[in-house]
């Protein structure tokens, strides 16, 4: 494999748009340091977009031709960015090896045998003239796993400490977590909701994407009769290996717990930003009590108050975000997809079935190969 320079694209759970790195993996690959971030770039998905991605998130009329036209949709978007990063650095497609893209998952049923992100990764080959890597996850589910989480393998490469239990949660529109033991053992899962609750509630009483540093919720109490309830969701409580997505928490899960309450709106705003801390520190006590240092990642820990809330649970113990350790809160993801995409042209495995629950080791994802 000639050149060390990859790109990683992400849209998460949250639907807001594309995040876009450019990474060397030069001084990773020759001296074991973490990977260096050249550019970064962020595309906003147009409101027409992401209106129809969030229709196909539960079935609806002739959803396979809206999914692929959507596909398509997402590629050129995907190549925008790609292109706009490219020309920022003063690059052509011929100095990236490959990109590492996520897609825009539409579909999360492990249980089921399948996960579905989609984003015409072809496409995406023809109009960045760059090798594209995708569809990481179905090799895990074929091999038994969840398929999710996949950046934990990445977090243990860049964030493992020789003496220091550390977790890393990504708070997306899911969260999860991943527990680096100082022994070197490693697992990660979903906790389960992000910012996907308090984001589709903002929209509804707000008409905004979301609640920028929490103020709105601010505002409000928390419903604790309404937040003992959500917390004894079965699947809060379920052992990993465990992923979720908007397949179980939604509008209608939302909507089944507030049926002719008659809460305050920034209440309820509240209660959900209450949702997000507690059940991220109730898997952290019962599945990673011995953690040292807890550091933060994704959108999620732009939220002050969900950060306060954290902060006031974990009590002693360290909380700091990603920065800290050479990555960006809005990259991590990113970055992790460009790491993917090397371990799968360099024939490396990258899926942990501590994790996961595959029932082994496997080379992740999918290569459309540029034409020499």
């Amino acid at each position: 494999m000639v050149g060390t320079l990859f790109i990683g694209l992400m849209s998460g759970t949250s639907l807001d748009g594309v995040d876009v790195a450019l990474v060397d993996f030069q001084d990773a690959t020759t001296d074991h340091l973490p990977p260096k971030v050249i550019a970064t770039h962020y595309l906003t998905y147009p409101t027409p977009l992401r209106s129809a991605i969030l229709a196909l998130q539960h079935p609806t009329n002739n959803e396979l031709e809206t999914a692929e036209i959507i596909a398509n949709q997402l590629a050129r978007l995907y190549a925008d960015a790609v292109n706009q990063l490219l020309k920022n650095s003063n690059l052509s497609a011929h100095d990236i090896v490959a990109i590492g893209c996520h897609g825009q998952t539409i579909r999360h049923r492990p249980e089921l045998g399948f996960t579905l992100q989609i984003g015409n990764s072809a496409l995406l080959a023809e109009l960045t003239s760059i090798t594209v890597i995708a569809d990481f996850r179905s090799r895990d589910i074929a091999a038994g796993g969840q398929g999710a989480p996949l950046v934990p393998a990445f977090h243990q490469a860049l964030f493992s400490h020789q003496h220091l239990n550390r977790a890393i949660i990504n708070i997306g529109g899911i969260a999860n977590i991943t527990h680096l033991s100082a022994s070197g053992e490693v697992f990660g899962f979903d906790s389960g909701p992000g910012n996907m609750l308090l984001d589709m509630w903002t929209k509804r009483h707000l008409d905004m994407d979301f609640d920028a540093n929490g103020k709105w919720a601010a505002t409000g109490s928390v419903i604790k009769p309404l937040l003992s309830t959500l917390l004894t969701e079965p699947y809060l409580a379920m052992p990993p290996p465990k992923s979720t997505g908007r397949d179980l928490f939604n509008e209608t899960w939302l909507n089944s717990h507030l049926a002719n309450k008659g809460y305050q709106p920034q209440d309820v705003a509240r209660t959900l930003v209450a949702l997000t801390a507690h059940s991220i520190y109730s898997a952290l006590i019962e599945l990673c009590d011995d953690v040292d240092e807890v550091y933060l990642c994704g959108g999620g820990a732009k939220n002050a108050l969900l950060v306060s809330d954290l902060q006031a649970l974990l009590g002693e113990r360290k909380l700091a975000t990603t920065d800290t350790l050479g990555i960006g809160i809005d990259w991590v993801e990113a970055v992790a997809f460009a790491w993917l995409a090397k371990q799968c042209l360099s024939r490396q495995t990258a899926n942990l079935p501590a994790v996961t629950g595959a029932k082994g080791t496997r080379i992740l994802g999918a290569i459309y190969q540029q034409q020499p």
